[in-house]
């Protein structure tokens, strides 16, 4: 049985006769992610990578058809500016200009409960929402580079391990790909901005459930904390704020 890593894309060839029937799991020995995979009685075996193939990348939300046209014009204003600062010797009052309040933003959302209220929320706030409906489909999603924030929750597709997997993608990446991603739990239990919690479960915020009406400015408030912490690490490696 041959099965693929969602996480690096490393195959694995498993001895069928060891292999169980029905659902099991496997650790990959590249990247050290949790695989789950299925073997039916007949020996044909599904994986989270097979899920791809079938529902490919997690769909936009409906209300999210301006986006392209903000990005657009973000993009350009940015390069002018990037021209206008080097066509002039003092260039101290642009770099004084907030850039991440203007950036359109583009969110994946892995949850549960309050899927259809976070949606609602960020949609009319100006972001571009994708919704999972599995891991794999979130994998997909995140391996365009483009969809840096990622907002879980503990019941986002539990009979994959959908909240395991998105902490176990996130915790198997280098540094450099780890600082180009926010990682935001939601969930009922937790205190929203808690900055100790997050930081010992890898997390870059936290926001309790019962604040999802808020999070609009919450996500601004933390973007521009996390933005300012990698500001001139961002500016010596030409990367955007996030």
């Amino acid at each position: 049985m041959i099965i693929r890593c969602d996480n690096c894309s490393v195959s694995l060839q498993l001895d069928e006769s060891k292999v169980p029937a029905g659902h099991f799991t496997v650790r990959c020995p590249r990247c050290q992610n949790m695989l789950r995979a299925t073997k039916s009685v007949d020996g044909h075996s599904t994986s989270t990578v097979e899920q791809l193939r079938k529902n490919g990348p997690a769909p936009a939300a409906p209300g999210s058809e301006s986006f392209a046209e903000k990005e657009s014009e973000f993009q350009i204003n940015a390069a002018l500016k990037s021209l206008l600062m080097a066509l002039q010797k003092d260039n101290k009052a642009f770099e004084d200009e907030p850039e991440e309040a203007a950036k359109p933003r583009r969110v994946l959302l892995c949850l549960g409960a309050v899927r259809e209220a976070v949606s609602k929320v960020l949609t009319e706030a100006g972001y571009r929402v994708y919704i999972a409906e599995t891991p794999a489909q979130a994998n997909e999603r995140m391996r365009d580079s483009k969809t840096e924030i990622v907002l879980f929750s503990p019941d986002f597709a539990p009979e994959y391990g959908g909240a395991a997997i998105i902490q176990q993608r996130a915790n198997a990446l280098y540094s450099a790909e780890r600082r180009r991603l926010f990682l935001v739990s939601i969930e009922d239990g937790g205190m929203t901005m808690n900055a100790h919690d997050a930081f010992l479960r890898n997390l870059n915020l936290i926001v309790n459930s019962n604040d999802v009406r808020q999070l609009p400015l919450i996500l601004s408030r933390a973007l521009h904390d996390f933005n300012e912490l990698y500001l001139y690490f961002n500016r010596s490696a030409e990367l955007q704020p996030i």
